[in-house]
Parts: structure tokens; sequence; C-alpha cells
């Protein structure tokens, strides 16, 4: 395994980890631990940019490229996320099953359009 794959794989397991515990505290009223779980995910979220910025420096490329592709890229994840967990929410918290797995199957689709947008079509 080389250097830079561990280095990744070290700190985006701590990055999503963290993220994740803290997104639980966040949302489970029953832990009483917000404030908590907002300064948990934060920290995740800050390992995981880390993490981001010394994989492209270790392969000697600029930290993050703008343009119009990363950003139409970054927004279809973002979109294909939340409307994937709004699905989620429709069918364990609204109890709207049937509804909740289509709006989710449409988050799922969403999602996998980034593989040809990211790897490209061959």
């Amino acid at each position: 395994m080389s250097k830079k794959n561990f280095i990744t794989l070290v700190l985006s397991t701590v990055g999503g980890i963290l993220f994740a515990i803290g997104m639980c505290m966040c949302l489970l009223p029953e832990w009483n631990v917000f404030n908590q779980g907002v300064a948990i995910a934060a920290v995740g979220a800050v390992v995981l940019l880390a993490m981001l910025i010394t994989r492209r420096r270790m392969e000697g490329k600029p930290a993050v490229t703008l343009n119009g592709k990363a950003i139409g890229t970054v927004a279809l994840g973002v979109v294909g996320a939340l409307v994937l967990g709004v699905g989620m929410c429709m069918v364990m918290v609204w109890s709207m099953l049937v509804p909740g797995i289509l709006v989710g199957v449409v988050g799922i689709l969403l999602l996998l359009c980034l593989i040809p947008i990211c790897k490209g079509l061959k």
C-alpha cells in the first residue's frame, strides 16, 4: 500500500466516523447532546477536508480546482444525498412507506449519475 493511500484510508475513516457520530448525536433527541454533536460533526468534516487537501498535494495536484464541471458534480451529489435522505425520512419518521421508497430510489439514481460524470463512459 502506498503512503498516500494509507494516509487517505486513515484520515477518511477517522473523519467519517467522527462525522457520523456527530450526526447521530444531533439527530437523536434522546441523547440530549445536540451542541456537542454539532462540534464533533464539524471536527469530522474538517478531518475529511484535510484528507482531501493532503491527498491532492501528495499526488502533485492543486488542492481544489473550481470549474463548471466540479461545481455541477458537487451540486448533483448534494441534491442526490438530500433526496435520498428525504426518502429515508418519509419511510422511517413520517410513515409514508411507498412514496418514501420512490423518493429514495430517485435519490439513488441521482447519485448513480455521478459515476459516469466522474469516471466517464468508455
